[in-house]
């Protein structure tokens, strides 16, 4: 079985690779491409590494070889399966939440939780129309990153409706920091449900052939009968 587990020493050199000046400024940091990722492992659709690693990165980086551009890709993968690994054993990992600029030590769940609401917009599907009935049980687990990311707070004040006070916002930030590992595994745990086709049903009784008696007792054939399509 292929090792998905990254050192501390790999993971370091990507930190320092998606900083430089390969990227422009373009590349997502290690705590945004996180959240990026873990979006685009659980959705309801497979998104291969061809439409998400370009938006990660960045359009057209300046790589000082080709050895550096096969680096980065290597480490970015590594990255990418480690998190994938650890969603399908549903497993904790380490979560990269850098602290705030303005007070250290307190962590940055924004900018993850930025990371994470862009990934799932990424692929053909919508996921809450994909969602269909369960739409509201996904919204209720996404409110903890549309929250954390402060976008609940920008959409109420840029309509102009009522938010939370002081006090109110800090106990519902608290609690969906509380909230927030789990949640990153729930959502991982809900589409798989929903991707995975059922498992056939298996008849009871033998199934009707077209030149059989129809069940309903009518004395036609099936296909002249309930059997017969539609005009």
């Amino acid at each position: 079985m292929q090792n998905t587990t990254m050192s501390t020493q790999e993971l370091n050199r990507l930190e320092s690779l998606l900083a430089s000046d390969v990227f422009r400024n373009e590349a997502m940091p290690l705590d945004i491409l996180q959240g990026f990722l873990c979006a685009t492992l659980s959705g309801p659709e497979t998104i291969p590494p061809g439409i998400w690693m370009p938006l990660a990165l960045g359009e057209s980086p300046e790589y000082e070889s080709a050895a550096q551009a096969d680096e980065v890709t290597g480490l970015i993968m590594k990255f990418h399966d480690a998190i994938a690994s650890a969603l399908s054993a549903n497993e904790d990992f380490e979560l990269f939440l850098y602290g705030l600029e303005d007070n250290q030590e307190r962590l940055d769940y924004a900018a993850w939780c930025e990371g994470y609401v862009y990934g799932a917009q990424v692929g053909e599907l919508n996921w809450f129309e994909a969602a269909d009935e369960f739409a509201p049980d996904l919204s209720e687990k996404m409110e903890v990153f549309f929250l954390l990311s402060g976008m609940l707070k920008e959409d109420a004040q840029k309509n102009k409706e009522p938010w939370l006070s002081s006090k109110e916002e800090e106990k519902a930030l608290a609690k969906a920091e509380e909230a927030f590992p789990a949640t990153i595994h729930d959502i991982y745990r809900f589409w798989r449900a929903r991707r995975n086709p059922p498992a056939p049903v298996r008849r009871e009784s033998p199934r009707i052939g077209r030149n059989d008696p129809c069940s309903c007792g009518s004395g036609k054939k099936f296909k002249q009968c309930c059997g017969k399509s539609p005009d």
